[in-house]
């Protein structure tokens, strides 16, 4: 096996970015690559106009890729948030209002897969009443995603870099998925698999693996330390993949590495064109 045998989809909220929002999905097309993923790419506004929603759409549909993940609306990322769900007061309103118009925008390129980041723990408020805070707004985002067809992600993210979330174990993350399904009895609440964050945390990552690959909705990866693309870390991402396929995780791969002093266009070439 291989990263031939792997299927990638390029994040363009981490990849690209040296170019405008409209003209990245063209550029990872041209880079040979079939699907993207984003973060919520408008950080002011949950509910942007429709317009903004439109040519976003376009652009995806004109440079032939196809949208396989979406985050949620979730604060100020890249930047010092880490999700809305369980802040308390407006940013909780932020991420309720979004819900919907992220979904039937996934809806609408026929994207199966929304990752809810749970957001930091805030000074001065109990951890349980944003757990529980947590817990009702991921309901609402697993409904709706049921709704068209999709899953909810919940993403493990690493204590260095996000100290102040919640969720730095692949065990933690687990947890919120098991409280979700619970609560809703969808089923449809999986684990988002971050090689990089899990390693970050100094997890047994063939660990991981063979506890957790049938929980997996989603996988990522980054090569660590740096976050940058496979092989210019120590990881060894080519045999981390192959064991999470053996173990039965059959979806895509997302880069949601950091390009480096180069353009992206040019940070791919660990990767043969042919297996993009």
């Amino acid at each position: 096996m291989g990263f031939a045998d792997q299927r990638f989809t390029v994040n363009l909220s981490i990849l690209f970015t040296e170019l405008p929002l409209l003209e990245r999905p063209a550029a990872a097309a041209e880079a040979g690559f079939g699907a993207v993923e984003l973060w919520w790419p408008w950080v002011d506004s949950p509910v942007p106009p429709r317009s903004d929603l439109d040519a976003l759409r376009t652009a995806i549909e004109d440079a032939g890729v196809r949208l396989t993940g979406l985050n949620f609306y979730a604060g100020r990322l890249p930047g010092p948030d880490r999700g809305a769900l369980s802040v308390p007061g407006e940013e909780s309103d932020r991420f309720r209002a979004n819900v919907e118009v992220a979904a039937r925008f996934a809806e609408s390129l026929g994207c199966r897969a929304l990752n809810a980041l749970y957001g930091n723990r805030v000074d001065g408020v109990d951890p349980a009443e944003q757990d529980a805070l947590a817990l009702e707004n991921l309901v609402l985002a697993a409904r709706e995603a049921h709704r068209i067809g999709a899953v909810l992600l919940v993403e493990a993210l690493n204590r260095p870099e996000s100290p102040h979330y919640p969720l730095v174990s692949a065990p933690a993350a687990i947890g919120v998925v098991d409280r979700v399904n619970a609560a809703t009895g969808l089923d449809n609440a999986r684990f988002l698999m971050d090689l990089y964050h899990l390693a970050m945390n100094g997890e047994d990552l063939p660990a991981v693996i063979d506890r957790f690959a049938d929980r997996t909705g989603h996988a990522q990866i980054a090569d660590s330390p740096g976050r940058g693309a496979p092989g210019t870390g120590s990881l060894p991402l080519e045999d981390l993949l192959d064991r999470l396929r053996k173990a039965g995780y059959d979806g895509r791969v997302g880069l949601e590495y950091k390009p480096g002093d180069r353009p992206s266009a040019e940070a791919f070439d660990w990767l043969p064109r042919e297996a993009r």
